[in-house]
C-alpha cells in the first residue's frame, strides 16, 4: 500500500479542472518501483522485464518504462500497436496470448517481436500464416501441471488453460529445430499476486531443471527464460510487501546452483504499476437501511476488482487521515449490481456528502479493466510528473464517445 503523494488540497484543485472519477498516477513512485525491481536482477547479464502492457495500457506510463529500459508484454493486436507507436518494437517485445488470430501473430511477426506459443498446435499454424516459415526466435509457455500447488487467482495449473504440458514442451522444439528455429526461449506463467519470495525460487529451479533436460535430450541451448510475472503487492495495510531484492537473490542462487548460463526475463504488470495509481471518487450519497452505505461517483465500472473477485482497495478519505475510524460501512457505486462495491464492512473515519476518497494501489489492472455497462462512461487519466505538475493523459469519455460505433 503506497503512501499518498499528494493531499486534499491539491486534489480538490484537480477536480476544478478534471470532475471527479478520475486515475492520478504517480511518476516518481513508478520509476522508483521500476529501478528497485530492474536493479533486483542486475546480476544476470541481459535481464528484461517485458511490462505487460494488459496492467496500464497508456502510452505515457509505457514511455516512462520504455525510458527504465523496459520492454512490452502484448497478447493482442491493439497492444502490439500501442508498442509500436511510443517505439517500442523487435525484441523488445514479448508477444505471449492464447487462442490467438491470424492478425495477431501476422503484425507481431512484422514488429520483430518474441512470439511465445501456447500450444503446441500453434507451431503449424504460424508456419501457415507467416507464408512456410518459422520465426528464427521462437519460445514456449510452459504449464507445469501437478509440480506446481493450486494458487487462488490463476488456479490449479492443471484446470488453467494455458501452456504446454511437459511432455508436449520436448516435442514442440523438437519440431521447432527440424523447421528451421535457430534460437529458442522457455516461458512460465503460474501465478498471481504472490507475496511469498520462496515461490519465484522455486519457480527459477523447476524451470532450469527443465531446461537442462531440454539441452540434454535435444542438443537445443535455450538463450532465455521468462519468469512470467505474478509478483505481488501488499494491498492490505497489515501485509508484508513482496521483498522483491531477496527475489532476484534466491533465484540468482538457484541459477547458480544450477551452473546455467541463459539471460532472465519477467513480465512483471501489477508490481511495477500498481502502487503508482490512486482511483479519486467524491461521495454523493449517505445510504442508511440494514447496513449503511457511502455511495461514490465512481463505479465498477471504474475499478473492477473488488467486485469481480472481492480484491481488497486501501481507501483514504482525503483530509481525515488522522481522524479515528468512526463507521463500519460499504463504500458503493451506482451499477444495477449488488457487487459493485468497492469496500464491505470496512471502518472508516465519519464520511460526509462532498468527500474525496483515494482508492490506493490502482495503477495495475484498474482503469484496463473497465467497460460500459449501464452505459457507464470511462474516466480520465492524470499523471503527476516528477516536476510537481500534473497533465492530462488519457481524458474522460463523452456520450459522444458512447454512440460513436453505432451505425
Amino acid at each position: 500500500m503506497q503512501t499518498l503523494p499528494f493531499d486534499r488540497h491539491f486534489v480538490e484543485k484537480l477536480t476544478e479542472q478534471y470532475p471527479t472519477p478520475f486515475y492520478l498516477y504517480d511518476e516518481r513512485t513508478l520509476r522508483r518501483t521500476a529501478r528497485q525491481f530492474r536493479e533486483s536482477f542486475a546480476w544476470n547479464a541481459g535481464f528484461k522485464e517485458y511490462f505487460a502492457v494488459k496492467a496500464n495500457p497508456n502510452p505515457a506510463i509505457l514511455k516512462i518504462l520504455q525510458s527504465e529500459d523496459f520492454g512490452g508484454d502484448c497478447s493482442s493486436l491493439p497492444e502490439l500497436l500501442l508498442c509500436e507507436r511510443v517505439g517500442i518494437t523487435g525484441e523488445n517485445i514479448m508477444f505471449t496470448s492464447n487462442n490467438t488470430p491470424v492478425s495477431e501473430y501476422i503484425k507481431a511477426n512484422e514488429l520483430g517481436a518474441i512470439i511465445n506459443l501456447d500450444d503446441i498446435t500453434h507451431i503449424d499454424f504460424l508456419e501457415r500464416h507467416l507464408g512456410g516459415t518459422l520465426p528464427e526466435v521462437l519460445s514456449f509457455r510452459w504449464n507445469p501441471g501437478n509440480l506446481r500447488e493450486v494458487q487462488s487467482v490463476i488456479g490449479n495449473p492443471v484446470e488453467a488453460k494455458y501452456g504446454l504440458t511437459t511432455e508436449q514442451i520436448f516435442e514442440a522444439y523438437k519440431i521447432a529445430k527440424q523447421r528451421g528455429v535457430k534460437r529458442f526461449g522457455l516461458h512460465t506463467m503460474v501465478a498471481s499476486n504472490m507475496l511469498q519470495p520462496d515461490f519465484f525460487g522455486f519457480t527459477a529451479k523447476t524451470g532450469f531443471e527443465l531446461i537442462l533436460e531440454i539441452e540434454r535430450q535435444l542438443g537445443i541451448k535455450i538463450e532465455f527464460f521468462n519468469l512470467g510475472g505474478g509478483f505481488g503487492i501488499a494491498y492490505r495495510p497489515d501485509q508484508t510487501p513482496l521483498d522483491i531484492r531477496r527475489v532476484g537473490s534466491d533465484i540468482q542462487e538457484e541459477y547458480d546452483k544450477a551452473n546455467m548460463s541463459l539471460r532472465l526475463c519477467t513480465e512483471s504488470g501489477r508490481y511495477i504499476a500498481a502502487e503508482s495509481g490512486t482511483l479519486i471518487t467524491r461521495v454523493i450519497h449517505r445510504k442508511n437501511i440494514y447496513k449503511n452505505y457511502v455511495g461514490v461517483d465512481a463505479c465498477m465500472a471504474n475499478l473492477m476488482r473488488p467486485g469481480m473477485y472481492g480484491a481488497y482497495h486501501h481507501i483514504t478519505v482525503l483530509g481525515k487521515e488522522k481522524s479515528p475510524l468512526a463507521e463500519t460501512l460499504d463504500v458503493v457505486g451506482s451499477l444495477c449490481e449488488n457487487c459493485d462495491k468497492f469496500a464491505v464492512n470496512r471502518d472508516l473515519p465519519a464520511i460526509d456528502t462532498g468527500d474525496l476518497l483515494a482508492m490506493h494501489d490502482a495503477g495495475a489492472h484498474g482503469y484496463a479493466m473497465g467497460f460500459q455497462y449501464n452505459g457507464k462512461l470511462r474516466c480520465a487519466e492524470l499523471l503527476l510528473q516528477e516536476n510537481g505538475d500534473v497533465r492530462l493523459i488519457r481524458r474522460a469519455e463523452t456520450v459522444d464517445d458512447y454512440f460513436a460505433t453505432l451505425v
